[in-house]
């Protein structure tokens, strides 16, 4: 047997004390698997002491930087998290003497995975991160090695758990956003500044990781449109319900004639679809190739365990010296995808507006929408609670049949000025193939 791989753990937080758990919980299953055994030789955290966890001799470094220079370790792990900063110059160091790197940390690949992997193929290191999309769903390797022999058309999915709970929740229990988020913080699924999450921009990061994989194209984290779950009432929710849906924050990237299209924000999924019987923490990512079909794999999206043992799945693979450009192909054979702005998407749209109290307001409304070639599948006028009433207001939900972002903002914004509807229109575009 070989030496043991030594172990460099940068970030001892949940996912890093989890880890160091598993290796040993696991050990006697990790040498069978990997031929050698596994030892956390050194770690670098905020403070020296104990995380209830038993770290043997392991070298404590105050700096991660310098933990990833140390000619000691043979594998460094990212845990810090963060686009930049110490994550970032400390997985470069580790990169740059060819000394392979796996790290947990979505923002950091999402803003500088082309550069990073383009340094471990000059240094002959490896990069790998299962850990940082969907946790312990092995999403990544599904999409890099399972299905190279397939031609990827789409990936959607439910990549923030704290979302998923809240919406899941809400639908359920009949709570409002604002109830559910603060049990999510109890519970500890969303942070004390819950925007990353409720934002839509944790799931930006998964799905442009996501999208580089799947298209072979450069990270292009900026080229994501996002919208977060903040707006979502529980009218819209009842609504969606009585339609036969379902309301879920998805992170979609897709090709089309025009580019690749990433977009992020609340969705309606119809209920006999696998994503929309994804509920509560748990994630899920529905993949489509023109070999396999669809497939959905779901599973813990977050959490230490979960996390945990996507990172010990990719030290095993450097264990067993299994080599793989880190998204699939050669940096350098990367392309730049053609962005798709939001403006071209096409789809069906749900649309739910506080309508002018008076006669031929309905009339107008049909009107703007004849005017952009809008097709209504459907018009529902729902009961006015006493408030909304007084107000001289009648909420009135529609579903139109495919047409464009474009057509619908535009139709939208001319029954504001007209006067007949008040108040933002509550604007959810609609899936109705591939989930």
């Amino acid at each position: 047997m070989t030496k043991p791989l030594r172990l460099g753990v940068a970030g001892l937080g949940l996912v890093g004390t989890s880890l160091v758990r598993l290796l040993e919980r696991q050990r006697a299953g990790f040498v069978a698997r990997a031929g050698r055994e596994f030892a956390v030789l050194a770690y670098s955290a905020r403070r020296k002491g104990d995380r209830g966890v038993d770290l043997g001799d392991a070298v404590y470094f105050a700096s991660a930087a310098d933990l990833a220079a140390s000619a000691e370790i043979d594998v460094f792990v990212e845990l810090i998290g963060g686009a930049d900063g110490v994550a970032f110059e400390a997985a470069k160091a580790a990169l740059a003497r060819g000394i392979p790197v796996v790290s947990a940390n979505k923002a950091m690949l999402a803003a500088h995975g082309f550069e990073l992997a383009a340094l471990a193929e000059r240094s002959g290191a490896q990069l790998h991160f299962e850990a940082a999309v969907g946790g312990g769903i092995p999403v990544i390797k599904t999409l890099r090695e399972s299905l190279a022999g397939n031609a990827i058309q789409r990936v959607s999915g439910i990549l923030n758990g704290t979302c998923n709970y809240i919406l899941s929740r809400m639908e359920s229990e009949n709570l409002p956003f604002e109830v559910c988020l603060a049990e999510a913080q109890r519970l500890g699924y969303a942070e004390a500044d819950p925007t990353f999450d409720v934002g839509g921009f944790d799931t930006a990061h998964k799905l442009a990781i996501l999208a580089s994989i799947a298209f072979g194209a450069r990270i292009d984290a900026g080229a994501v449109s996002v919208e977060g779950i903040e707006t979502i009432t529980l009218a819209d929710l009842s609504a969606a319900d009585e339609l036969g849906f379902r309301v879920k924050l998805l992170g979609v990237a897709e090709r089309t004639p025009h580019g690749v299209e990433q977009r992020v924000h609340p969705t309606m999924v119809a209920k006999s679809a696998p994503l929309a019987q994804t509920m509560g923490v748990l994630n899920a990512v529905s993949i489509d190739g023109d070999a396999i079909g669809e497939l959905t794999l779901v599973g813990p999206g977050a959490g230490g365990d979960a996390t945990a043992s996507a990172v010990a799945a990719d030290i095993v693979d450097i264990a067993r010296g299994i080599r793989v450009p880190a998204f699939g192909r050669p940096a350098a054979s990367l392309v730049e995808a053609d962005r798709v702005p939001m403006q071209r998407h096409e789809g069906g749209y749900y649309v739910r507006l506080a309508v002018v109290d008076r006669p031929g307001a309905m009339g107008a409304i049909a009107a703007r929408m004849g005017e952009q070639l809008i097709s209504l599948e459907a018009i529902m006028q729902k009961r006015a609670t006493r408030e909304v009433a007084a107000a001289g207001v009648v909420p009135v939900v529609l579903m139109t049949h495919g047409t464009t972002e474009s057509s619908i903002r535009d139709a939208l914004r001319h029954t504001v000025e007209d006067g007949v509807v008040r108040e933002k229109p509550q604007v959810i575009r609609i899936e109705r193939e591939a989930v």
